[in-house]
Parts: C-alpha cells; structure tokens; sequence
C-alpha cells in the first residue's frame, strides 16, 4: 500500500483534532505548484526550510555563548532543533498538526543575525532610519524573497499556513509582525505552540548552559520557586551539583512544563467551546498557555536569567564586541559598496545599499563575521 500524499491527508482528518490545520485546506501557495505525490503540503514545507542556507547557517550562530567559547553550549541550530522536539510533542498531545508546527519550529529562527539578540539590537539601530532589523521580519524575507533555490519564483513558496506561522511567531524577546496578515486573527493552535515551544526551549536550556558555565550556581538559584521546587522532588537541595543531576533538573523542568502547557491548553480548548480553526483564531487570547501558576514561576525564572545570565559581564563584554564588529563592517560595506560580494551589489540597485548591507550581514555567522572583520581591520591579514 502507498501512503501518498492523498493517503497522509486522510490520516490527518481521522487524527487530528477538529481545531487543528488541516493541509487538505491549505489557503495554497503564492505560486501555484503541483502536489508532492509522496508528502503533504506542510511536509514539503518543512523539507524545503531544511535545504536553505539559512538553516545551515544557524550552526554557527550565537543563542548565548558564542561558538568558540566551548562545544557544548548551544547554537541557534541546535536551539531551533529542540524547539523543534518540543513542539512536536505537545502538538501530538493536543492533537495538533505535527508536521506544521514542525516547518514553523524550524524557520522561526531563520533571520536571527550574528551574535544573537545582541547582533539583532544592533542592526536595527543602524538600519533605524531604513525601516529598523527585525529577525521575525527577516525570517520571513529570507522564506519568499532571499533564498534563490528555485527558477520558477523567489524564495521557498511556502503555503499560507507557515507563512502565518512565522509572521505571528511572538515570545517574550519576539515581537510579532503581522503586515500582511489578518491582524484580527490570533496565530492558529500550531503558531501557539511553537510560540511557547520557544519560550519553554529557551529558558530551560539557557539555564542549562548558565549553569556549565559556572555564570549562575545552584546557590543563586535558592529563591527561585520552580528551581527549588524541581531540585526539591529530586532530592537534591542545596547542594552543588554534578553535570548528571544537571541534565536531570533540566529535563524535569522541560517535562513540567510540557504537562502543564498540555493540561492548561485542554482547559482552555473545553471552556471556550471551539470546534474549528476559525472559532480558535477569532478568541481574543491564545489557548496555548501555562497555567498561571507555572507562568509565575517560568516569570521568575527567566527575570533571574535576565539579570545574571543575559547581564553577566561576560556576555555583556561579548555584546559590546559584537557591536564594534557590526558597525565597523556595517559602514565599511555602506562607504564602499564595491568590497561586498559582486552578487550583492547587484541587488544594491533593486534593495538600496542599506537594506543590501543589512541582508548581507544579517546572514553572516558568528565566525564568518569576525573573519570579515579582522580582513578589513588587520593589514596583516589578506582580503
């Protein structure tokens, strides 16, 4: 027996819940294609998003720690791969579709430039006077416009659904960017998912990564409620701990909050009485939530991180760095749009010389970035 496309669509009616996006329904693509005869369309999307540069690039981007300062803390990469698993699992729970929460899961950070938000702040102060840098933006400029993989028309030809996805992905740190896209409309079950997904990856592993840095200790952790409260069940206290028990606490904390988002989500979805896509993205707040004493606690946490991962003189010193190297590139390629790669400045006169410069850095990698630098200000180095 096949499982062709027709087949995997049927699979969905009989599986998913009667909220969840369908891709028999999609609203289609920009650029009419014919069907895959082996994939939906949301697994097609996926696929494509996984060939992209960009995504290739997210290895050598910076989520906290810049690369070189050690193999085992996480990259843009493998942060968008854990949102990733997170995602996929509280999208089978609540009966959600996997594969579109998979294809946004993967994107969301495509447009993430060199050095993190750090890189991110700066950009858009340089492009302030330019329409600003925003990575939710950039993502979604580099899936339909950015990307040339295909002759037939510009970008990925993603369907309506990821699309919107992206467009209405929002955390805490993520500002959603809804231009084009029915403001009215609150993102479907699997842009909720992914939008938390995010938040619950990142703060669990950024405390994991603070932690084998030495930056924040199981001592500082003492007042915070959900960390006393996962050590605690553990059995573990106050003591300090070894990288097992640590992988331990991260893992506990991860499952927490995927069984409460899961129990949360349900409630919501009962109380509000919805039977449809279009009833779950006209209520006015997201049904994809932590309970409010879970989001308390994940409140807290993330404040301690704010102030002594995210503000440690080490990463600010980092960030102060990032901002010479940015600027300096920045308006070398402004002043002398000629040292930029020939194919750029070929877009100099469709984009403008701001916008090229911004695409061009923006896509650069931690190293890459720093390699570029060092060429335009080290003589002993060649061009």
């Amino acid at each position: 027996m096949l499982f062709d496309h027709q087949y995997l669509e049927e699979l969905e009616d009989r599986s998913l819940a009667p909220y969840a996006t369908r891709s028999k329904f999609s609203r289609g693509r920009k650029y009419p294609e014919p069907d895959s005869q082996l994939r939906t369309c949301f697994q097609r999307d996926r696929d494509r998003i996984i060939h992209t540069s960009a995504f290739r690039r997210l290895e050598y981007k910076t989520q906290v720690f810049i690369t070189y300062e050690g193999d085992y803390y996480r990259t843009r990469l493998t942060h968008t791969l854990e949102v990733t698993q997170i995602g996929r699992t509280i999208a089978r729970a609540l009966g959600a579709n996997e594969d579109l929460v998979e294809a946004i899961c993967l994107a969301h950070d495509l447009g993430h430039p060199p050095f993190g938000h750090s890189g991110e702040k700066i950009l858009n102060s340089l492009m302030h006077d330019y329409g600003g840098f925003e990575h939710n933006r950039q993502s979604y400029r580099i899936v339909t416009e950015l990307e040339r993989r295909y002759p037939q028309f510009p970008g990925l030809n993603l369907t309506w659904e990821v699309l919107e996805g992206i467009v209405k992905h929002e955390t805490r740190y993520d500002k959603s960017n809804i231009q084009g896209f029915n403001p009215d409309l609150r993102g479907h079950l699997e842009a909720q998912i992914v939008n938390v997904a995010d938040e619950l990856a990142y703060t669990a592993h950024d405390l994991d990564d603070g932690l084998r840095s030495g930056m924040v200790t199981p001592a500082m952790l003492k007042k915070i409620e959900l960390w006393q409260m996962v050590s605690d069940s553990l059995g573990l206290g106050d003591c300090e701990i070894e990288e097992m028990a640590r992988h331990v606490i991260i893992r506990q904390l991860i499952g927490l909050d995927v069984s409460d988002v899961v129990k949360q989500t349900l409630e919501n979805i009962q109380k509000s009485g919805i039977k449809s896509v279009d009833e779950l993205q006209r209520l006015p707040y997201n049904v994809v939530a932590f309970s409010e004493t879970l989001a308390n606690q994940n409140h807290e946490l993330k404040n301690f991180l704010y102030h002594h991962l995210y503000q440690h003189y080490r990463v600010v010193r980092m960030a102060l760095k990032a901002e010479r190297i940015i600027s300096t590139l920045f308006n070398a390629y402004i002043d002398n749009p000629k040292i930029l790669p020939e194919h750029y400045q070929a877009q100099i006169s469709i984009r403008g010389i701001h916008q090229t410069v911004c695409d061009y850095v923006a896509g650069m990698t931690d190293r890459y970035c720093i390699e570029e630098y060092q060429k335009l200000v080290d003589p002993k180095i060649l061009p």
